[in-house]
């Protein structure tokens, strides 16, 4: 059942992000505003962090560790992404 719980919690946790995603980056097409673009990046990358661990980790049988890290990495650079675009100085 855990194991259930922690599939269902990764494919819900990804679908929320590339939603922000898809409608940051709609913004992005509507008000041609760079910064959402790369809001819209950043959410890419932490949703895909998220299911690229489960992967690794099920499908691939990296260790728990190992694809933890690289999920970390993932979204660690998607948040950097949206960080800049909050920080950054609209043109």
């Amino acid at each position: 059942m855990e194991h259930t719980l922690f599939v269902i919690g990764k494919l819900f946790t990804t679908a929320l992000a590339l939603v922000i995603a898809y409608q940051a980056y709609r913004g992005y097409q509507r008000h041609h505003t760079q910064l959402l673009l790369y809001v819209a990046a950043g959410f890419a990358l932490v949703g895909l962090g998220g299911l690229l661990e489960g992967v690794l980790f099920e499908l691939l049988q990296v260790s728990i560790f190992e694809a933890g890290f690289v999920a970390a990495l993932i979204t660690a650079a998607g948040m950097l992404s949206i960080l800049y675009a909050l920080y950054a100085p609209n043109p």
